[in-house]
């Protein structure tokens, strides 16, 4: 029972100190069982002796779903953006074009690329070492690079990471038909179930705004704090399709995974997975306790 009080009074000391940081305008770092749940599963995926192995393994399309998972904890193979690709193919979710893949640079012809395109790393986090490329702009960071600048920024990466590869992919033009940083609709999904939708819009190279909505795009409590809270907005025309896929993605995935998609003026695309969002930091109490009841409910048992 005296147990049962301090923990209490930790959580309730907790989620004040939240409620003052975030009222202060501070980031506040996640806590509560969802961010142990996450950090227990980052711990045992990446230091299994087999983590390299299986995310670095590269998968097909046409591989038999047998293959997919012949390992444990299988989602770790789609932490590697090919892989996510290939298997959101295999699930009928469109992705956008691949115009190269691979390690040896030298060989990646320029002169054929169009002047838009994104070029990112197969395993990476927090858009490091990612350009969406325009006209030799990279929007991210609103700096030029020229073509021999990011043959010696991927030369550089894959001297320090030999398991490393880059992906150069076609850059999806927006609803509006635009070549922008697009609008990031992160989905937290549990085995087939949407609990709530992070959209992160960025409007400068390092200001970012969010906003959360349920899949009926109606306003929720906030999920995070990393990012300062935006206005409302209006719901791409194509969130029912987003929705869809979000959950066809997850009832495969099986586990709690956030699911981030792209409205285009093709519809929905996919962008990638992220089983550890932020190692479970910047979780606000609401989410704790919304994300847990999903968890319980409908991935019992589940890492």
């Amino acid at each position: 029972m005296l147990q049962l009080i301090r923990n209490i009074v930790r959580d309730a000391k907790s989620e004040l100190n939240d409620r003052i940081d975030a009222f202060k305008g501070r980031r506040v770092k996640g806590h509560g069982e969802i961010s142990k749940r996450i950090i227990h599963r980052h711990k045992s995926f990446w230091r299994s002796p087999d983590a390299t192995i299986v995310q670095n393994t590269f998968m097909h399309v046409s591989d038999p779903i047998e293959k997919w998972k012949d390992v444990a904890n299988w989602q770790r193979r789609l932490s590697n953006k090919y892989n996510s690709r290939e298997f959101a193919r295999k699930h009928g979710c469109p992705v956008p074009d691949l115009y190269w893949h691979g390690r040896d640079i030298d060989k990646i012809d320029f002169n054929n690329l169009p002047e838009q395109f994104v070029l990112k790393p197969s395993v990476g986090h927090s858009s490091k070492l990612v350009f969406l490329m325009n006209n030799q702009f990279n929007l991210l960071d609103n700096c030029a690079y020229s073509r021999k600048d990011l043959i010696g920024i991927m030369a550089e990466a894959l001297e320090k990471n030999h398991q490393l590869e880059f992906l150069i992919e076609e850059f999806i033009r927006t609803e509006q038909r635009e070549y922008k940083v697009p609008i990031n609709y992160k989905f937290h999904t549990f085995n087939g179930e949407i609990a709530g939708i992070n959209v992160i819009n960025r409007i400068g190279a390092k200001e970012c705004f969010m906003r959360a909505y349920n899949e009926n795009w109606d306003l929720m409590h906030d999920i995070s704090n990393d990012f300062p809270k935006g206005a409302y907005q209006d719901p791409p025309d194509c969130l029912k399709e987003m929705v869809a896929y979000a959950k066809k993605l997850s009832r495969a995935y099986e586990i709690y995974v956030r699911i981030d998609l792209y409205a285009s003026e093709k519809g929905a695309i996919f962008g990638e997975f992220t089983p550890t969002p932020s190692l479970g930091e910047f979780f606000t109490t609401e989410a704790n306790k919304l994300f847990i009841s999903y968890w319980d409910k409908y991935c019992k048992g589940m890492i």
